[in-house]
């Protein structure tokens, strides 16, 4: 009885983790919020230093995490190449805008639409594809 249960929770941890795993670094749309923290205050893209009127993009990473260098190269590349605004964020020079967004783990990816509201968010390394699509919707 005890193998069963033993064999039953490494099946369940295995697809919990297989799940995990497969969703890393796909953007998530979340609820339309002004510059993150919900408020309209209107301090975000002066926070930020994001220029306002078109999508911007924004990537957490620290120099000690190793998947960030992916991360940024997937999108400066992206960015460049749509013509849209990022900027990489140190969470040790800049912990207060990592606990603004409430940046858990990195590489974190959020994307902004025109007016300054974060539409998408995405933790792990984000795919080309995916961030290019998620770009062209809010550049149409």
């Amino acid at each position: 009885m005890s193998v069963l249960a033993i064999l039953t929770g490494l099946l369940l941890a295995g697809v919990i983790g297989w799940r995990m795993c497969r969703r890393a670094g796909l953007p998530e749309a979340v609820a339309a919020t002004a510059w993150g923290t919900g408020t309209d205050d209107g301090g975000g893209a002066a926070f930020l230093g994001l220029p306002p009127g078109g999508p911007a993009v924004v990537h957490f990473s620290a120099p000690w995490c190793g998947p960030c260098a992916a991360a940024r190269r997937v999108v400066e590349a992206v960015c460049d190449d749509l013509g849209v605004a990022h900027r990489e964020v140190d969470i040790d020079a800049n912990p207060a805008a990592a606990r603004r967004f409430s940046v858990l783990s990195l590489p974190t990816t959020l994307i902004f639409d025109a007016e300054g509201r974060q539409r998408y968010r995405a933790a792990g390394v984000p795919t080309t594809a995916v961030l290019r699509s998620a770009l062209e919707q809010l550049l149409a």
